[in-house]
């Protein structure tokens, strides 16, 4: 099997997750609504700082896919300039200049060259990036990986704000957050709770990853009906021994790797799995993480897309 280039940088968010991409670990600080003093607007972000611009920004750095996808989400697609290596959705974002990321670093004479009024940093961001962007003169908003979808439409809508989309921004989440509570209303009529197994990575095959308690992920397959096989985990992301996921004998697996080659037909010839359930009775599906692992928009269609698979027989 095609091993993942780093289980960590997977999950951004895981995050919902989805969030463990992130290499830095702050204090979690919500974030205040914006405050304007004419044009000028001033907000904390989530490393407790306060970020203060005089005007909506106009030139924008997006140094994280869900960043990336946030902005284009609210109406701001055409403000930014410059984005990372990960963020290659909308697709308009591919053409924007590419600032780096892909190993962890970033190009700052790039960046700088792109004479943006504001970058937008997230998890993937590392403190120290942000004190070294900040040291060349550039305003920097950190955005915190959003712990439940209010939290997140909260940011969305901040970043509305910043970016003088603030209506935009409303219409966008108000849609966003009627298509959550479809979903919820579709699976309270549900007469089971399947166990579902969701796979990160299986390079070892005896003891795959998988997100725990207290994950986006683990969030957003309980509002799609289902029970986290990992919910008894002690931590966010975790190994998960074969034994022990014999005995949680999963109904579902979601394979969250599958975008590295991962495909049900190498589940089955793994040591031991032809025992469960899932297995045997051909429930192993694959999906895209980029829709879970993005704390941006496409959480939800990630959302709509595990109740699909989870409860088929609510969404025909």
């Amino acid at each position: 099997m095609k091993k993942m280039p780093s289980l960590l940088s997977l999950l951004v968010v895981l995050t919902l997750a989805l969030s463990a991409c992130t290499t830095a670990t702050p204090t979690a600080v919500a974030t205040a609504a914006p405050t304007a003093t004419s044009t000028a607007i001033s907000v904390v972000d989530g490393l407790g700082r306060t970020v203060t611009l005089a005007a909506p920004a106009q030139r924008i750095v997006s140094l994280a896919p869900s960043a990336t996808e946030m902005l284009y989400a609210v109406g701001a697609g055409d403000q930014v300039v410059g984005r990372d290596s990960f963020s290659d959705y909308p697709e308009a974002a591919q053409s924007l200049t590419d600032v780096g990321g892909s190993s962890g670093d970033y190009s700052y004479e790039t960046i700088t060259s792109l004479n943006p009024d504001l970058v937008i940093a997230a998890e993937i961001n590392t403190a120290d990036q942000v004190k070294a962007l900040e040291d060349l003169g550039l305003t920097v908003y950190y955005v915190a990986n959003p712990v439940d979808f209010t939290d997140l439409f909260e940011k969305m809508t901040t970043i509305g704000q910043l970016t003088g989309h603030a209506a935009e921004a409303q219409t966008a989440v108000d849609g966003l957050s009627q298509r959550v509570d479809a979903v919820q209303t579709a699976v309270a009529t549900a007469t089971t709770t399947p166990t579902v197994f969701y796979e990160l990575d299986a390079t070892d095959p005896a003891k795959p990853w998988t997100p725990g308690p207290g994950s986006f992920m683990d969030l957003m397959i309980s509002l799609a009906g289902g029970k986290n096989a990992a919910a008894d985990l002690t931590s966010q992301w975790a190994q998960m021994s074969i034994e022990d996921l014999l005995v949680k004998n999963p109904d579902l697996i979601v394979l969250g790797d599958s975008n590295y080659g991962i495909t049900s037909d190498s589940v089955v010839t793994r040591t031991g799995w032809e025992k469960l359930t899932a297995v045997q009775e051909n429930h192993i599906y694959t999906f895209d993480d980029n829709l879970v692992s993005r704390p941006g928009p496409r959480m939800v269609d990630g959302l709509e897309a595990l109740a699909k698979l989870i409860h088929p027989e609510l969404f025909k």
